[in-house]
């Protein structure tokens, strides 16, 4: 049975890198297409779409109470994003960044995670809460389009928008989604076959499943040096993610923020200021920053086992 579900990991991770290069290639041409900056589309539509396992892992898992999965999912996805992934694509090649992107969208992460570690202070992620965060996605996403960046032609290399785009583009979302879905599902029996926590199958296996998504979506876009797209992706998933998915789930049924999470939240914290003063500085990406984003990640996630071993022992 578990040779079953190993072999379904292989097929989804192939889903969704097919499903990410179609979805890269398309969202380009329609950015250029719609006379937007990539980073408009990288923070909105790419973004959301990355985050629906998110969604429907968080949503689903705060319904039957299990919070340190719906939890340890968006914290760890979060982590891994900024962390791992965007670390990595630094480390592959020097990744340019934009102001709008450091002290728009990088201070917001910032100001909503500290937010979350906030409301998480008595224990527990009420509803007016989760609406709270909701509501805040919607007027960011108001501000992202009525004051959305025009495109710069050198920015958006390639062919013109073809009609064939916009199916391509749902199609690749389909397959990023259903893709990770099924990986997610296939990685969470795998790991409690061997013995993980469900605290640390939700901060590490199911966050990093549920950010499979954004690791391929934005490796193929910054080796196809769309580096808006790619560092968009990034840091618009972990906006979802904190406002929308822990919004609506927080919203839907009362979360339980236990002590393991608000350290890993303030680790959050500490790893966006990290990424905000690298981004900013000369306004590149470094693949020395990359490593460093990278050792920080591990770290975090080296704490997570840690402890969940102590508790399980």
């Amino acid at each position: 049975m578990v040779l079953v579900h190993v072999l379904v990991i292989l097929l989804s991770c192939g889903a969704l890198w097919l499903g990410a290069t179609w979805l890269v290639n398309s969202a380009a041409r329609l950015a250029k297409k719609l006379g937007v900056s990539e980073l408009v589309i990288g923070l909105t539509v790419v973004a959301f779409g990355t985050s629906a396992p998110e969604l429907a892992v968080s949503v689903g898992a705060a319904l039957k109470g299990q919070s340190d999965i719906a939890v340890g999912n968006v914290v760890g996805s979060n982590i891994f994003n900024i962390g791992f992934i965007l670390g990595m694509c630094a480390v592959l090649t020097t990744i340019a960044t934009k102001k709008a992107l450091v002290w728009r969208d990088g201070l917001l992460l910032l100001l909503v995670t500290v937010l979350l570690g906030a409301m998480g202070w008595d224990g527990e992620l009420g509803r007016w809460e989760g609406a709270v965060l909701a509501a805040i996605l919607v007027g960011y996403l108001a501000v992202l389009f009525v004051k959305r960046e025009q495109a710069v032609d050198e920015e958006l290399p390639g062919e013109a928008a073809r009609w064939l785009d916009g199916v391509l583009l749902l199609a690749g979302l389909v397959l990023v989604i259903g893709g990770g879905h099924f990986l997610v599902e296939s990685a969470v029996v795998v790991a409690e076959w061997a013995g993980l926590s469900q605290w640390v199958i939700g901060m590490t296996v199911v966050a990093a499943g549920t950010s499979l998504p954004e690791f391929v979506i934005s490796l193929v876009a910054v080796l196809k040096q769309h580096h808006g797209i790619s560092a968009g992706n990034l840091i618009g998933s972990n906006l979802f993610n904190t406002l929308g998915v822990l919004g609506v789930a927080g919203a839907i049924h009362p979360m339980a923020i236990d002590n393991a999470a608000m350290i890993n939240i303030g680790g959050l914290a500490v790893l966006t200021v990290v990424v905000m003063v690298f981004m900013e500085t000369h306004r590149k990406l470094l693949r020395w920053e990359g490593v460093v984003l990278l050792l920080l990640s591990a770290a975090l996630w080296g704490y997570n086992f840690y402890v969940g071993a102590g508790a399980a022992s």
